[in-house]
């Protein structure tokens, strides 16, 4: 028995070293590794059918791998491009609603110009006709000024105010003194009394201090979406530096060559990788995030105080307004100026032998109703715009300290994060076992997957840091009602805007009145959108027929 159990235990153990010999040689089998491989277009001749030895391989672990040469290169490309491409979409998301609101933001502002601009024009048409046709030419200079300031900035909305209420004064003061002749320095000399009278009552005051403040702080808000929208289109495009590609290689592809194809990086692994790779982009994290508590203050002013178009809409009722306290206060003022600047020369006798009645309007003045203004933005209203933008903006805070984390959380890139064991720790499947970095250049010198130069920050983060340091100063002087284009923004700037005038958070007591002024005046505004242009009827019925008999065409 003992000599026929020896025979068959040999047969039984050569049978056995066979099977298991078959299972060594399928478990060396790069089938499934070929497999992929080709399927990312690669030519299939790189890669081996069976494990080869591994010395070749510079960045992979050595030993026996399915990786060639050639597919290590080419692997290392891939992982450059996977990387890219996955902080690409992470930041074209963020660009694409930057973009798209800055574009609803701009079409809004510019139709909200152009409508407020038709409204006053069509109400002065309907009640003045032709007289008011004639002489429309210093209210198109008004609105053409307040565009090129929208589109532009470079005009100095105070001093175009200003001038505006000073031309529309001569013309007047011309008007109600139809029987003088005035020569333009006698004019010059009127326009310097006009602090002191005020022949338009306080609403050239009112509306100077609404205008600018609303301007400013909507051309500003604007700007900050485009200069957000460019901020992360330019950092968006990631170069990798040797040793980031390095890293992302092997944790991306060197599991590959080991055979692991299923295997993906531990998320910790992943985090100090891309903490690495990102961490000049990091470093955008401070600027970007003052930059969006100060893009969120202004979005409160365009809510209340700064409103836009709370002060545009009812602009032509504001305008008839002035020309009424002109004409009420016209004897007073008339008799002032004539003490200070002197007598005036009467005209010739017969000069003015006309009757204004030729162009007399006789219908009556009717107000617009509200549904009867033109919608902006097709139909929308500014506080909708800015409660989308705000929501927006709070979701992007801290965008770029957690680009390291979203990414790893794409399922390309990392296991998730409680699969801690069965995970590619860069060297095998098994446990990661390093801490995990912090954001930010400097916090890079002991991160343990990625050497990151940390004495050379990258030149275009800096400059876009800068530019979110110029944009947050502006977004502080909008807040506090300045007109921040003619304010010296220094490179140097800390965020602080010169010529603050105020706090950031807190403002003078003259900066108040504009809150309680929107939040009633609007309303009243509209109310009595009909009782005040057809109170100031005869007389404006009056300027504007004098205006066409006597002004020549060609305004100063």
């Amino acid at each position: 028995m003992a000599r026929l159990g020896l025979p068959a235990l040999l047969c039984t153990l050569a049978a056995l070293s066979a099977v298991l010999l078959a299972a060594e040689l399928k478990s060396k089998s790069c089938s499934e590794v070929r497999r992929l491989y080709v399927s990312k277009g690669f030519d299939k001749n790189d890669a081996p059918m069976h494990e080869i030895n591994g010395d070749h391989l510079k960045i992979c672990p050595q030993g026996y791998t399915c990786c060639s040469q050639e597919m290590e290169e080419k692997y290392s490309q891939q992982s450059k491009d996977d990387f890219k491409s996955v902080v690409s979409e992470q930041c074209n998301h963020l660009q694409a609603i930057f973009a798209s609101r800055y574009k609803k933001f701009d079409e809004f502002f510019k139709e909200l110009l152009e409508n407020a601009e038709k409204s006053l024009n069509d109400m002065f048409v309907k009640t003045y006709g032709h007289l008011y046709m004639q002489n429309s030419e210093l209210f198109k200079d008004l609105f053409e000024e307040l565009k090129r300031y929208y589109v532009a900035g470079n005009v100095n909305l105070e001093e175009m105010l200003n001038d505006f209420w000073a031309r529309l004064l001569e013309r007047m003061f011309r008007l109600v003194n139809s029987q003088y002749h005035f020569t333009d320095e006698y004019l010059e000399c009127v326009s310097k009394y006009t602090e002191q009278l005020k022949p338009f009552g306080d609403v050239p005051r009112k509306l100077k201090l609404q205008v600018t403040r609303a301007f400013v702080a909507a051309r500003t808000f604007a700007q900050g979406l485009a200069v957000a929208r460019d901020v992360v289109s330019k950092v968006s495009v990631v170069n990798p530096t040797a040793q980031c590609t390095h890293a992302l290689l092997k944790m991306i592809y060197c599991s590959h060559c080991q055979g692991l194809v299923t295997v993906k990086p531990c998320y910790n692994y992943c985090s100090n990788i891309m903490r690495g790779c990102l961490a000049n982009q990091g470093d955008l994290d401070f600027e970007w995030n003052n930059f969006i508590d100060a893009m969120l203050m202004v979005a409160e002013r365009l809510e209340g105080p700064f409103n836009i178009e709370s002060v545009m809409d009812p602009i032509d009722v504001k305008i008839s307004d002035a020309i009424m306290n002109m004409q009420e206060n016209s004897v007073q003022v008339s008799q002032k100026v004539f003490q200070g600047c002197g007598p005036p020369k009467p005209l010739p006798a017969g000069r003015i032998s006309r009757s204004i009645s030729e162009g007399a309007f006789s219908a009556r003045f009717r107000p617009f109703h509200p549904e009867e203004r033109p919608t902006t933005a097709a139909g929308t209203s500014l506080d909708r715009l800015v409660t989308d933008v705000k929501e927006k903006l709070k979701q992007a805070k801290k965008f770029w300290s957690s680009l390291p984390s979203n990414v790893c959380n794409d399922e390309r890139m990392a296991a998730g994060n409680g699969n801690e064991d069965d995970c590619w720790n860069g060297k095998g499947k098994s446990r990661y076992l390093f801490a995990v970095t912090g954001n930010g250049l400097a916090n890079q010198g002991n991160n343990p997957e990625v050497q990151v130069d940390t004495s050379k920050p990258d030149i275009l983060i800096l400059r876009q840091i800068m530019a979110l340091r110029v944009m947050t100063s502006k977004m502080k002087n909008a807040y506090n009602g300045n007109d921040v284009d003619f304010f010296d923004i220094s490179d140097e700037s800390s965020g602080e805007g010169s010529g603050s005038g105020c706090e950031y958070q807190q403002c003078p007591s003259e900066f108040e009145y504009n809150a309680t002024d929107h939040s009633g005046k609007n309303a009243n505004d509209k109310a009595s959108s009909a009782g005040a242009p057809t109170r100031a009827q005869p007389y404006l019925l009056t300027v504007f027929g004098i205006l066409s008999l006597v002004v020549p065409r060609e305004w100063r």
